[in-house]
């Protein structure tokens, strides 16, 4: 449902689960504590394209290979071949959020609010592309199918009940990996829900090892990361992955295409109105002594799924497969 009303007043800022005076204390609190925050799980591991410079990105990619053959005796006829590209494209969408804050709570604030807005917007902006690309959350038209229900038509589902072994659902012959390696890729990373990481930590192979390690330690104050069967493993804390959904997502991430059209842009009006869409006036910002943060980003993505010698046929070729709750 479409909101136009929204807005951060002195209620929010004064008040809260916080410690008492909010952002505008009594001269008590010099710094404000944030959750650390993430953007995007898919661009961090997808593929970055170029800057697209048009509303469209086209790719030719393969979609037929070429064959050899041998050549009988000395003079025989060397045969021919041929080989197909089609388009892919990346349209590009745009996704945007504006927050209107009246001035008197600017100008009480103790604190510079555009400062502490920006960073939750740019991670709001990052979940949104996620849950669109990975379950078609009120993704626009001009996306690919998502990349779920692209997973499910190609067969490449593994259902998973508390009690099942980890390691084979996912390690075993026919488990997420070997999905994805039957039709000829190479997993390179996965996403996980979690609530996955505990079930994983306790999870060992057929010699007793563990199959969730420490990838590597992020210097001496750092965290760790951790890989799955020797590729990193991501466990995307913005709330894009929803484990009623998907417990983990498996990949050849190259495959996953993303390309940005305009990088995030910031604007601050004092002036001007905000309607709903059927045009009635919500804000007056000079008549009401209000500003305004605007952000805007344009980013499109695509799965060209190239033709390989594995597996030709389109249909059920894709580089991703996923780990799922079993039904109840």
């Amino acid at each position: 449902m479409a909101t136009y009303d929204e807005k951060i007043d002195r209620t929010a800022v004064q008040t809260g689960d916080g410690p008492p005076g909010g952002l505008i204390p009594e001269d008590v609190v010099d710094q404000v504590i944030q959750h650390a925050t993430e953007n995007s799980a898919i661009m961090r591991n997808g593929r970055a394209l170029q800057q697209g410079a048009r509303g469209q990105l086209r790719m030719p990619v393969l979609d037929s290979l070429p064959h050899a053959y041998f050549v009988s005796g000395d003079t025989g006829f060397k045969e021919t071949t041929k080989m197909k590209w089609r388009d892919t494209f990346v349209n590009y969408e745009e996704l945007a959020a504006i927050v209107p804050i009246p001035d008197n709570v600017l100008n009480d604030a103790a604190y510079d609010l555009w400062a502490q807005v920006e960073e939750p917007l740019a991670e709001a902006i990052g979940l949104a592309f996620d849950q669109a690309v990975l379950y078609g959350t009120n993704a626009p038209s001009g996306y690919p199918d998502a990349l779920l229900d692209k997973i499910d038509s190609a067969g490449h589902v593994v259902a998973y009940a508390d009690g099942d072994s980890l390691f084979t659902k996912v390690l075993g012959d026919g488990g997420v990996l070997a999905q994805v390696e039957e039709d000829g890729y190479m997993v390179n990373g996965h996403i996980a829900a979690l609530k996955l990481r505990g079930k994983l930590r306790g999870e060992t192979d057929e010699q007793g090892q563990p199959i969730f390690k420490p990838l590597y330690q992020e210097g001496l104050q750092g965290g760790s990361r951790y890989e799955l069967d020797g590729e990193p493993l991501d466990f995307p804390r913005n709330g894009s992955i929803d484990p009623d959904e998907a417990l983990l997502v498996s990949g050849d991430w190259s495959e996953l295409v993303h390309s940005v059209r305009q990088d995030m842009e910031w604007t601050v009006a004092t002036q001007g109105v905000i309607t709903d869409s059927d045009g009635t006036i919500i804000h007056n910002l000079f008549q009401q002594d209000m500003s305004a943060l605007r952000v805007t980003f344009r980013v499109g993505w695509a799965l060209p799924n190239p033709v390989n010698r594995v597996n030709p046929d389109g249909d059920t070729r894709l580089p991703f497969a996923a780990l799922v709750p079993a039904a109840t």
